[in-house]
């Protein structure tokens, strides 16, 4: 296999899992997750929980499509989300650290896009 392969397992790999395991997370109903849910949307807790739960089905989705059809435009929203999910601990109190932290979250997709080739079109945005 060459070089430019094994490095594209690898990043489907490290997305698949880095969305897999927030996913389980949130599908376990992390407590922190919820709290952060219900300040930022000012709903109750249930509402959260449920909110949460969409986002952990959406999350292990997308570990899926990472590891088996990496679809640019799922590519492209793993990394905003990675990057909105990494900025959310210091808008929630965290040190500006745990967002730093988080870079391979952004990161990761993004060299898995580049390494698939960035679209020039919107058809080539949905293209496996």
């Amino acid at each position: 296999m060459e070089n430019l392969k094994k490095v594209e397992w690898i990043l489907r790999i490290a997305v698949s899992g880095e969305f897999l395991g927030h996913g389980i997370f949130a599908i376990q109903g992390k407590a922190a997750w919820i709290n952060w849910i219900e300040q930022l949307l000012n709903v109750d807790a249930s509402v959260a929980t449920q909110l949460l739960l969409l986002i952990g089905i959406i999350d292990i989705g997308i570990a899926i499509f990472a590891l088996v059809q990496p679809i640019r435009a799922i590519l492209l929203w793993a990394a905003i989300w990675g990057f909105w999910t990494a900025l959310l601990r210091p808008i929630m109190g965290d040190p500006i650290w745990d967002f730093v932290e988080r870079f391979a979250n952004i990161g990761a997709p993004l060299a898995l896009l580049y390494v698939r080739g960035v679209p020039r079109s919107l058809k080539q945005w949905l293209k496996v």
